[in-house]
């Protein structure tokens, strides 16, 4: 009896691992390899027209076109939590991509431009700070004038925290004592106070535009 037992073991385990090299070896193509199989000789097959990579459905328009259903988007998606983090994001990426161009405070005399580029205008211009956020968005992900498309270096989230932080920066630029919360203004009265300074200074006249025009 223990013989037939032995025997039936000895068949199951064969029986396994042939069919666990028949899973290894089973018939394939490896990448580039020729087959008599398509006209072609290929036997990579170009991918069905409309195939879309798994995860790259983007089916937010906000996100990833910056659109609304009336146009550009007017601010940032819901998702992004406009913090101090992403904000700092924003501006590394903004001083490494964009302020060569735009110049670290926007007004378009970022580097390139003093050796002779072509200056963009300022982001403090009243026509570009009325702009929706989504126009920024776009003209990031496709270029404008003889600015490049920055989809290829600049991923998504990065694209928003650059827009962010422009927006960050055009505050810094034009804000009054309104736009400050109430409830802060006593703070800066008691500074202003104590540095021998108007207790709500008026706002300070806007930079010149740099001359040209990209966006």
């Amino acid at each position: 009896m223990r013989s037939k037992h032995a025997l039936l073991i000895a068949a199951l385990a064969a029986i396994s691992t042939a069919c666990r090299q028949d899973m290894h070896d089973q018939p394939k193509f490896k990448g580039l390899q020729e087959s008599a199989l398509w006209p072609d000789g290929k036997a990579a097959r170009p991918l069905v027209d409309g195939t879309i990579a798994r995860g790259r459905l983007r089916q937010d328009p906000h996100k990833f076109q910056g659109k609304a259903a009336d146009g550009f988007a007017p601010g940032l998606p819901a998702s992004y939590k406009v913090d101090q983090s992403f904000l700092t994001r924003g501006q590394q990426r903004f001083n490494i991509y964009c302020s060569p161009c735009h110049g670290k405070t926007g007004y378009g005399d970022g580097m390139v431009v003093q050796r002779g580029f072509k200056a963009p205008p300022s982001y403090h211009v009243d026509r570009l700070r009325n702009q929706p956020s989504g126009y920024f968005y776009d003209v990031i992900t496709n270029g404008y004038g003889t600015m490049v498309s920055y989809a290829s270096r600049i991923p998504v989230d990065d694209r928003w925290a650059i827009v962010a932080y422009v927006r960050a920066l055009q505050l810094s630029q034009n804000a009054t004592i309104d736009d400050v919360p109430e409830s802060d203004r006593a703070k800066l009265s008691a500074a202003a106070h104590a540095a021998g300074q108007p207790a709500a200074p008026p706002a300070a006249a806007p930079k010149p535009e740099a001359k040209g025009g990209n966006h």
